[in-house]
This record gives structure tokens, sequence and C-alpha cells, in this order.
């Protein structure tokens, strides 16, 4: 669909409550196939964020900032006539749910951030990362997008994905080499962590339901989530056992019934 003067991929299967499905940097809606089955009730709004996947990766960076992304989504839920739904966010894609519940909250009934933020807190840790997001976009442009993904998969943060089977480790790969250079590079630019304006200050005001997993591998995201729930006013976290950041990856089964127990159980009065 064409949303904003930008062709967007989104897929719907309907049965349910809507959820909108947000999937992380480099990846694309298909992350979510494997943990569909153990959802249960849903109807999935499945979205690849621009940039990546099936969408559009338009040239103007600017085009990439949260604030116009969050638009986005407003405007597809309104192509597709829903009003409200649950929202579920993995890293990149939680921080941009928890943008559109910050921005609307009127349209999201409960939201699930997996391994994500609220952003950097102070200006000189935004400037520093700012920085280094940019310096690797330019990477991602210059050396293409093989060479990028050999470092990606690579770097600490997804250490504990080398005991996944080689098949299912391949089929990762050959996802992200469906990302586009300038999509990634201009996504990095525009909605990156150091260009995100943070959020900190916005989770008191975040009224609904918000249900935060981290795998316990994972430590500085199980530190951000415990962070995250003293601040928010109606929120769980959920640690996951031998899981590190990717947990919907490596422990679908076990993530797929943290959320389908989250999604029907009334924390409003807690």
């Amino acid at each position: 669909m064409k949303i904003r003067g930008i062709h967007y991929h989104v897929d719907v299967y309907s049965e349910g409550e809507p959820l909108v499905l947000l999937h992380g940097f480099t990846g694309s809606s298909h992350n979510w196939k494997s943990v569909m089955n153990d959802l249960r009730n849903c109807t999935f709004i499945l979205i690849d964020i621009i940039g990546h996947g099936n969408t559009e990766s338009p040239e103007a960076p600017s085009r990439y900032k949260m604030e116009e992304v969050v638009k986005d989504l407003a405007s597809i839920l309104d192509e597709i006539k829903i009003e409200k739904a649950n929202f579920l966010g993995y890293s990149m894609g939680g921080r941009l749910a928890l943008a559109f519940a910050a921005t609307f909250p009127n349209r999201v009934n409960k939201l699930i951030l997996e391994s994500s933020s609220p952003g950097l807190k102070f200006v000189e840790e935004r400037e520093k990362r700012k920085h280094e997001d940019e310096k690797l976009a330019g990477e991602i442009v210059r050396d293409g997008i093989v060479k990028f993904v050999e470092r990606w998969e690579n770097i600490p943060l997804f250490a504990t994905q080398k005991r996944l089977p080689i098949q299912q480790r391949n089929s990762i790969r050959q996802q992200r080499l469906q990302n586009s250079n300038l999509g990634l590079a201009n996504s990095l630019i525009g909605m990156g962590t150091g260009a995100q304006v943070s959020l900190w200050e916005e989770l008191p005001n975040i009224k609904i339901p918000v249900l935060l997993l981290c795998g316990e591998l994972d430590k500085k995201f199980c530190d951000i989530a415990k962070n995250m729930d003293e601040h928010l006013s109606i929120s769980v976290v959920k640690q996951i056992n031998d899981a590190g950041h990717a947990i919907h990856v490596e422990q679908p089964r076990i993530f797929g019934k943290i959320v389908n127990e989250f999604l029907n159980t009334d924390l409003s009065v807690n």
C-alpha cells in the first residue's frame, strides 16, 4: 500500500484482536513467521519498516525519522480500518512501537517490547552514538550489503545465535541480504538509537499495560528493562532463560506462551 508517498509492504492475517508486529534493524516481517503459530486469536499486521524488506527505501534520510515512521504506522492502521491494536516490537521495532504509543496513546491496547529501549538518556550519549551510526551507514553504502551482514551477524549482541542450527542461521542471513544498502544506511541515520529523541521522560505518561521481555544472556537489555519497569505505570518484566537478544528466534515457543498470557490477562487494575 502507498502510505504518505512511500510504498509499504504489509501482510494482514485476520483471526482476532489486532497485533502489530515490528521487526528489528536488518530484519523484515518474515522474522515473525516462526512465532505466529504460537500466538492465539490475533489479527496479525506484519509491516516491513521503511528501508527494510519489501518496503520502499527512499533516498532522503529525513524520511526515516522516528516521528515520520510513527505517522506512517498510524496511516497504515487507517488504511486497513483498525482504530486500536496491540503492538509487539523487537529491538529497533520496539523503539518504534514505544514511540507510537507515546504519540498515539489512544491507538494502543497493550505494548510488548522485546530487547528494546526508550533511547539514550543523555545528549552526550546520543551524539556519540549518532556519530557511530553515521559512520556505519557510510560503510554499508561503501562496502555493500554482503560485507556488512557478515560483520553484523558477528557482533557480540548476536553471539548466542551461533548456537542455532546452521539451516536457521543461513535463513536469517538470506533474509538480511534481501535488504538494500541505502535502506539500512538511511535507517541508521534517520531512526538509529543516536538519532532518536529519548523517551525516558515519557514512560510515566504511558498508562497502558507494557510487557518488557529480555534474554538472560543479554544483560544490557535486561538492565534497561528493569529500569524501564520502575518508570512505567503498568508493566511486567520477563527474563527468558537461555536466550540472548532475539528471544523470538532463540526461544520461540516460550516467547509465544509469555506473549499469549500477557495479551489475555487483565492488568489494568494492578
